[in-house]
């Protein structure tokens, strides 16, 4: 019979990030800075302290961290930490007895009343001469074995004595090298630090095949090549292409789902397999392998890397219905069930069953990721994995980042929070959200405050603003306007966030009121754009969206999630948040409402943008180029089409403020 682990002498309770109390790691990346905190307490009125000490992956320990408590008299004691490599680290609390700052509590106390003065004194200089033993050889030793020598020296007044032990230079070295007493140690917990991709980057989706020519409309990837540039000079880090094999022909869906397809209906690339193979085989519309590695050479100069989907799925001609009959479901009938999420119907698709050969088909998928991975894929965005067992990607992406540390997943799961958050705990790097469905001031407030979170430990959301699948009526009723500043909320809330192409054209026709499908939708047919003309005529919000991009690569602070906060507004059509780090500041305020000018006073939590309640800050708008002096409070004035959100360099300003801004 196992017995529970005593409490430390010091006890250190609710370690935190923690996820499963410590079962599965914690996440980051290398040179994210996040909060390390815990409750710590012991009997009585002695004081304590506490640190955190980070173990790197060869499990050397750093220099310790000092913490400190977060609200006085809460017992919650937090510390910034900043892993500076990749790999699988630990982290453990250590708190501690603190006598020397218990003593300076006690002669604040007794010398002024004459209370056992002699003693008091005697006690000090002997903290003090035990604390330099902990202090590396040189003056700062030095400097503390005096004070405790002045200390001891009755032939000096009191306030001499006392003054020399509570010397700020001395309290300076001693914070840096305590005095322990009683030292205990947590559990060490495990932290996961992967590469900086796994947070932040900024994606576009495209579908190759619509960037075809007058002469030859499916486009292959030596064309689809040609439209890489554009996406370049838009700012993007990841193309991400829907899936690239060979498309069934039976049952193949028609324009815009019709069950009934003309010779020339290209198909839904979602619909995986045919006798030209299956998911490690190309289109062969699209090309080659050769042609493939050509499209992925391509994006690498321009900087970009490819993200290609990933379905388990398969149409009904794929080689595995009859290599493999037992991967999938058969009814009573004898026939293969199709897949389903009601209301929609897919006839075109098979879904995989596990429980038949889960080894077998964890060894296939891992060999065809690994196949693409040969070929430069190192982003896999995996399509519906909330609809396989966790075990399953539990065991594929353990096998994948064994060898490949740096290969991320990305799961497109939009379903219940149990599911998404299970995802990300086991291994997914990144995960779709509900931001697409959050339109609302208090919505996106609540949302963000939760993903910035506990949550942000495991998982990392990347914001598409939309995808072949979601065209949300918020885009649908508000036009353009709902387009930009959907793109100012996604690139500037989440580290990671995205666009489906076309989005830059506002694309927002949909086949019937209520539908979140596009009309004409490129997931069933192809879709040529005029991207020069669009331009011409500006019709365009590229320009925008290359804006975007540039402030988020010239601000370290949009490169995180853990560092939003929010702000007070007295309108809910406006909302404010901003994000921090080191010296770094962006506030953005935003207009929600893409009909109509707003105007609000926004109250600013100025220790949040590192500065003090009374302070003057200069903003400079990144969008528009003007700067404005402002104060605690701000009046804002923002028009839909012209100023759909303030995205504003924060600093310290000499200047008197001047109230706020007119943006229209």
């Amino acid at each position: 019979m196992s017995s529970t682990p005593a409490i430390g002498r010091v006890p250190v309770r609710d370690v935190r990030p923690a996820v499963e109390c410590g079962r599965r790691p914690a996440k980051a990346v290398a040179g994210e800075t996040f909060q390390i905190s815990a409750t710590v307490f012991r009997e009585g009125h002695d004081a304590v302290g506490a640190n955190v000490v980070l173990y790197d992956p060869r499990r050397r320990p750093g220099p310790w961290t000092p913490m400190r408590e977060l609200a006085p008299g809460s017992d919650r004691w937090g510390a910034d930490v900043t892993p500076d490599a990749t790999g699988r680290w630990t982290y453990v609390v250590e708190a501690w007895s603190d006598p020397l700052t218990t003593w300076r509590r006690t002669a604040a106390v007794k010398i002024p009343a004459g209370i056992d003065t002699g003693l008091v004194l005697e006690e000090g200089a002997d903290l003090l001469t035990r604390a330099a033993d902990g202090v590396p050889e040189g003056p700062e030793r030095d400097l503390v074995l005096t004070a405790a020598l002045t200390l001891d020296d009755d032939s000096l007044s009191l306030q001499t004595r006392l003054a020399a032990a509570l010397a700020p230079e001395v309290a300076e070295i001693l914070g840096r090298y305590p005095l322990r007493e009683l030292v205990t140690a947590s559990d060490p917990l495990p932290l996961l630090v992967e590469r900086e991709r796994a947070l932040y980057g900024s994606w576009y989706e495209f579908f190759p095949r619509s960037e075809g020519t007058e002469e030859q409309p499916h486009g292959t990837f030596r064309t689809a090549a040609r439209r890489l540039d554009a996406i370049a000079d838009m700012g993007f880090d990841v193309v991400y292409l829907p899936p690239i094999h060979p498309i069934g022909t039976t049952f193949r869906k028609g324009r815009n789902n019709t069950l009934t397809a003309r010779a020339d209906d290209v198909g839904v690339p979602w619909a995986i397999g045919s006798p030209e193979g299956g998911h490690d085989a190309i289109h062969p519309d699209l090309g080659t392998l050769e042609d493939f590695d050509h499209f992925v050479g391509r994006a690498t100069e321009l900087g970009m890397e490819v993200a290609l989907d990933f379905a388990l799925q398969c149409s009904p001609d794929h080689p595995w219905v009859h290599k493999h009959p037992e991967w999938f479901h058969h009814r009573p009938d004898g026939t293969i069930a199709y897949a389903e999420n009601p209301p929609k119907k897919y006839q075109d698709i098979y879904p995989v069953a596990f429980d038949a050969d889960m080894d077998g088909l964890v060894a296939e998928t891992v060999r065809i990721l690994r196949h693409w991975m040969a070929h430069g894929v190192r982003i896999f965005r995996v399509d519906n994995p909330h609809t396989k067992p966790v075990l399953f990607w539990e065991r594929v992406i353990r096998e994948v980042n064994r060898t490949d540390p740096d290969v991320i997943f990305l799961a497109e799961a939009f379903t219940r929070p149990a599911m998404m958050h299970t995802l990300a705990q086991i291994g997914f790097q990144q995960s779709y959200t509900y931001f697409t469905w959050r339109t609302s001031k208090q919505e996106l407030t609540e949302y963000l405050t939760e993903l910035s979170g506990d949550a942000a430990a495991y998982m990392r959301p990347n914001f598409f603003a939309n995808t072949p699948d979601i065209l949300h009526a918020y885009l649908q009723d508000g036009g353009r306007p709902a387009f930009e500043v959907r793109a100012v909320l996604a690139a500037t809330l989440s580290p990671t966030w995205g666009i489906y192409s076309g989005y830059e054209l506002c694309e927002n026709s949909a086949p019937h009121e209520g539908s979140e499908e596009y009309l004409d939708s490129e997931k069933y047919q192809l879709k040529p754009r005029d991207w020069a003309a669009a331009e011409r005529e500006g019709r365009s919000i590229a320009p925008l969206v290359t804006r975007l991009n540039t402030i988020r690569r010239q601000h370290p602070a949009l490169h995180h999630l853990r560092n939003l906060r929010f702000h007070s507004t007295d309108n809910d059509a406006v909302i404010a948040y901003s994000k921090r780090t080191g010296d770094d500041t962006v506030l953005v305020v935003a207009n929600l409402d893409p009909h109509h000018t707003q105007e609000a006073t926004v109250s600013l939590d100025m220790p949040q943008l590192g500065l003090d309640w009374h302070d003057a800050l200069s903003v400079h708008d990144e969008l528009t180029g003007e700067t404005y002096h402002w104060g605690r409070t701000d009046y804002v004035r923002l028009t839909p089409g012209r100023a759909p959100a303030h995205v504003l360099h924060v600093q310290r300003s000499s200047t008197p403020q001047n109230g706020g801004s007119r943006a229209s």
